[in-house]
């Protein structure tokens, strides 16, 4: 069932919080994301070399990114996912053992205060989840429960990167809203900023989109980003509406509408005496 803006009345609007936001849409989370392979493929040939990889996803939500992982690294991986919020761990929890994975275990706690021992896991995932984090916090535990040589693996999109999608570009207050987003220089000088911990690398990947004005449409009122919750109602209604003219200015084919994504994945490695150079 699909989560529209008309299902809330302002009152019920301006009363919920991001929790609760989450928590409706967990059912039909994975319809609403796109899930980018591409990442996945970088971080399964950076694993390879381990024969036993003991890691958390940080943020997992309905787990469409854990779905992927386990079919690559199948029983040489045991994972524990982990996030705030109990409805997407029920749904990942379902998702998984219908594809038969049994290697995982679910875990409701927040990203700064992680309930595992020190130094016990191989690697950390984070992905397009670390924006809802306080990122200092997150990457001090992190390398707590980080063995020597471990890996943070944290695929995002940057506030530069906001600004040039189709959101960014055409619909009205989109990066004003959307204010959690990280630049390059915040994440790689805070985990540089944790002992022990330094940026390996910062991969970059671009996506060639396709979709049609409708389905955008739709993409805003099914809340495909969480940055249209923090819109209020009137207000999104009027985004919506000047989005479609927006659009409709800029392509000659509403039923072709081109665009690129871009996200980052920041590498980082507990132990590593090299530090990423931002120029």
């Amino acid at each position: 069932m699909t989560y529209k803006v008309a299902d809330l009345d302002e009152t019920t609007w301006k009363t919920n919080n991001m929790y609760d936001h989450f928590s409706r849409i967990a059912a039909q989370y994975q319809e609403l994301r796109t899930t980018d392979l591409e990442p996945i493929s970088f971080m399964v040939r950076k694993l390879n070399g381990l024969s036993y990889i003991k890691a958390v996803d940080v943020g997992c939500g309905d787990g469409r990114y854990n779905r992927i992982l386990c079919r690559y690294l199948g029983d040489k991986m045991n994972l524990t996912c982990v996030d705030v919020n109990a409805a997407m761990l029920d749904v990942l929890h379902r998702n998984l053992t219908e594809d038969g994975i049994r290697n995982f275990k679910t875990m409701q706690a927040s990203a700064d205060d992680l309930p595992l021992p020190d130094n016990s896991h191989d690697c950390v995932f984070t992905l397009n989840a670390i924006h809802h984090f306080d990122l200092s916090k997150f990457i001090r535990e992190s390398a707590r429960i980080l063995k020597n040589n471990g890996y943070l693996f944290a695929y995002t999109r940057l506030r530069e990167q906001n600004k040039k999608n189709i959101w960014g570009r055409y619909f009205p207050g989109f990066c004003r809203k959307e204010t959690r987003l990280y630049t390059l220089n915040q994440m790689v000088k805070t985990i540089n900023a944790v002992p022990g911990m330094r940026v390996q690398s910062v991969e970059y990947f671009r996506y060639h989109r396709l979709s049609t004005l409708p389905e955008l449409e739709k993409r805003v009122r099914s809340y495909h980003y969480s940055t249209f919750f923090l819109y209020p109602l009137d207000e999104l209604e009027k985004a919506i509406d000047k989005f479609k003219k927006n659009i409709m200015r800029a392509f000659e084919d509403v039923q072709g509408i081109h665009w690129y994504d871009e996200n980052i994945l920041v590498v980082v490695r507990k132990g590593n005496d090299n530090v990423y150079d931002l120029a």
